[in-house]
């Protein structure tokens, strides 16, 4: 006796008469109809001027800018994925309007309009503000590493670049004269070969000459304006592939990377500024952290917590131009835990000495004087204590780092007492609560770009870079409005986006 399961439907195997809409089939609370409310509010306009009456009619700019930020909230970055989808995805295919561009098209796009990625990331935090996901009174920075288009394995050190460059140059020039001297011989020596062997050499290891030249120019280029009058290491390296890429990474894990920076609002996690950065530190990031949030918000936030890796003077001095009131972790000894140097063996650090403006002197845990000894054109100064006392000291293999047994120094630049306020200021209670905020604001959103996939980029020069990680932030800001549209904080008046009124 058979089992009655349920019958396909006469449509499965018969066509419809009157066939009904396709996008029937999709749940009517779909993400892709709030999505496409959405994309329409974009403006495309400076795309325009790109576009010609001539010629075969294009794709509208909306269109696949459309396709490309769905296909990213989504966890696709392929072209050809993306192209894919929208053959057989029903979301996908509403987004497009049952048009499919051409993986081709979808990735010349994203290369060619990077400066329009940025333009629309604007708008995409324009839009947030507008619905009152984000009001800039708590802003956290935070950078991370994404994986540029190239691998070590695509890479040569400046002195490989030099013995190279030598030794093609040397051999292209044996192969001239090598070719001089057989077109002066008979033709009777070549027997029954062409006389086209040598060229081919030729111009193979002339195509690779002019590699060598090129990367070898890019990366004397980038040291004189990281390192300007100062000799380049033969240990530098530069890629092949990606010319702006630069060697980064922890504990080990070294590849070529970008420094992908970005500052969140305390309310909803929108992402109000972004940049990437070719520094593998974040010693001098928040200059432009706060540039792209001017330009992107037209005002800068309230308060602002950083992690440890933005304490530097020119953050701190970047902090107190703009009046923003910041809170940067100081490291370990800053923490109202670190153990006690009496009770502990832990090394004895920087800010275990006091710093006496009187004297212009710092006085070490046991008491003694480290005076000025050298005092720098550019605002160093370097302080020193006596041998003799640090020799009789009982912290001294604690404290002194000096394999040749010197006595302790301290070095300081002009911008250290904005080290010194900001050491003091995170030592209150209050601080520490604003600061413990950082881990609920900014982290969580590294975290939901790298869970969608997007961990390395696709194209490659800093500027296509960028393009692409706006466009990844452009799908996470979006994604947070589409989630407050659904959960009925957000809503649609008179087409545009506002917050609900309770």
């Amino acid at each position: 006796m058979s089992i009655p399961f349920k019958r396909d439907p006469e449509e499965y195997s018969q066509g419809m008469l009157f066939p009904g809409n396709v996008f029937d089939l999709l749940s009517k609370d779909h993400c892709c109809y709030i999505y496409e409310d959405i994309f329409q509010q974009i403006d495309t306009s400076s795309l325009m001027k790109n576009y010609s009456r001539k010629g075969q009619n294009a794709y509208n700019p909306r269109l696949i800018i459309s396709i490309l930020i769905y296909a990213y909230s989504q966890g696709v970055f392929s072209s050809r994925q993306i192209n894919q989808k929208c053959k057989e995805d029903l979301g996908y295919m509403y987004i497009s309007h049952l048009q499919c561009p051409d993986f081709r098209v979808l990735s010349d796009f994203r290369k060619d309009n990077y400066v329009f990625f940025k333009e629309c990331f604007k708008q995409s935090v324009m839009l947030s503000i507008e619905a009152g996901l984000a009001s800039l009174g708590h802003v956290s920075f935070d950078g991370s590493k994404f994986k540029a288009n190239t691998s070590k394995h695509k890479a040569m050190s400046y002195k490989r670049l030099k013995e190279q460059e030598r030794q093609l140059t040397d051999e292209i020039e044996a192969l001239v004269k090598q070719a001089e001297q057989c077109d002066s011989e008979e033709d009777q020596e070549y027997k029954n070969r062409t006389g086209y062997e040598i060229p081919e050499d030729f111009k193979y290891k002339e195509a690779r000459l002019k590699k060598i030249k090129a990367a070898k120019e890019a990366l004397e280029k980038r040291e004189q304006e990281l390192n300007p009058d100062k000799p380049i290491e033969d240990k530098k390296q530069i890629s092949f592939a990606d010319h702006d890429a630069r060697i980064m990474g922890k504990k080990g894990q070294f590849d070529y990377n970008y420094n992908a920076q970005i500052s969140v609002d305390e309310d909803n996690q929108i992402i109000i500024g972004q940049h990437v950065s070719q520094n593998a530190t974040d010693y001098r990031e928040v200059s432009m952290a706060i540039d792209e949030i001017e330009k992107n918000t037209g005002r800068i936030p309230d308060k602002a917590s950083l992690d440890n890796g933005y304490f530097s003077g020119d953050n701190l001095e970047t902090f107190e131009k703009s009046g923003i009131d910041a809170y940067i972790a100081c490291g370990k000894e800053s923490r109202q835990d670190t153990p006690d140097i009496v009770q502990s063996n832990r090394k004895i650090k920087k800010s275990d000495f006091i710093y006496d403006e009187n004297d212009d002197c710092f006085i070490c845990p046991q008491g003694y004087s480290l005076n000025l000894c050298s005092n720098g054109k550019d605002g160093t100064k370097v302080y020193r204590a006596s041998i003799n006392e640090c020799s009789e000291c009982s912290y001294q293999k604690r404290c002194c780092q000096s394999k040749k047994g010197e006595a302790r120094t301290i070095s300081i630049d002009d911008k250290e007492p904005l080290r010194r306020a900001m050491f003091k200021k995170m030592q209150h209670a209050y601080s520490c609560q604003i600061y413990r905020k950082r881990k609920q604001i900014v982290e969580p959103v590294f975290g939901q770009i790298k869970n969608t996939g997007f961990r390395g980029f696709s194209v490659r020069g800093s500027p296509k870079v960028s393009g692409e990680f706006s466009l990844a932030c452009i799908s996470h800001n979006l994604s947070k409005i589409v989630r407050s549209i659904c959960r009925g904080v957000v809503r649609f008046e008179s087409g545009r986006l506002a917050p609900m009124v309770v």
